[in-house]
Formats: C-alpha cells, sequence, structure tokens
C-alpha cells in the first residue's frame, strides 16, 4: 500500500511552491530529478547575479522566473488530469479514490489568473530590456 496523493494538495503545491520543486517532492519524493532542478533554481540565479553584477538582475534570474512558471503551468495540468486518471497516475495501490471539489476550480482560475499575468509581464520585461534597455522601467 501506497499513501493516498491528494490532487488538490498536490495543485496547491504547484502553484505557491513549484519555483523550488514543492509538488514533485510530494509527488515522487526525494529521488526526483526535476524536482531538485527545481530546487535548485533559486541557488543557480543567485550564483549567476554573483558573478555577473554587470548584468541586470532581471537576467540572472530567469532560472528561478522560468522555475515559477513552470509550478503553475503544473498546477494546471494537475487540476485540469480527471480523478481516474490521476488515481491511475499517482494512488492506484492506496486503496482510495479521489474527489475534487469545487476547491480545485478555485484553485485553477486564480493559477490561470496569477500565471498568465507573470508570464505577460515577463515576456513584456524581457522585450523591454532586450530591444530598448529598459527605456520603459
Amino acid at each position: 500500500m501506497t499513501t493516498h496523493k491528494n490532487k488538490t494538495r498536490a495543485a496547491l503545491l504547484a502553484a505557491l511552491g513549484g519555483g523550488i520543486g514543492l509538488y514533485r517532492f510530494y509527488l515522487a519524493g526525494p529521488k526526483d530529478k526535476w524536482g531538485w532542478l527545481h530546487f535548485a533554481s533559486l541557488p543557480i540565479s543567485l550564483l549567476i547575479y554573483a558573478l555577473f553584477k554587470n548584468y541586470h538582475p532581471f537576467f540572472t534570474a530567469i532560472p528561478f522566473m522560468i522555475s515559477i512558471l513552470t509550478g503553475f503551468l503544473a498546477c494546471l495540468v494537475i487540476g485540469t488530469m480527471s480523478d481516474e486518471k490521476w488515481d491511475a497516475t499517482y494512488n492506484a495501490d492506496s486503496g482510495q479514490h479521489s474527489e475534487t471539489g469545487w476547491t480545485m476550480a478555485l484553485l485553477l482560475v486564480m493559477t490561470l489568473a496569477i500565471g498568465a499575468g507573470a508570464l505577460i509581464a515577463f515576456i513584456a520585461r524581457t522585450f523591454d530590456l532586450l530591444f530598448t534597455g529598459g527605456l520603459y522601467g
């Protein structure tokens, strides 16, 4: 018997802590390579900032920002997965069945709004810095 993985909890961890891989560690445990890559994105960004002080801080934070955006996307993927597929993938041996409620719908709407806004801001700031040298902010 394996422990039951709660779909709403996994989506919430992806939305709030996706940048450091909390949802990956919840689903696969400490042996997950991709979880450790998410977790390493913040120290990698700080190391890049320390090594290349003459670069704009926005560019040095790109690894961590990509990790955060990936967490938002993972939340949407987890949340839109059917309960049957979720149970077949993560709860095959748990003996319990998932039943997603209205909290998942609310979480998905909020994640989509925040994630889309963050993605648009990321793209806009990147273009601003690349094409105008930061003239607009």
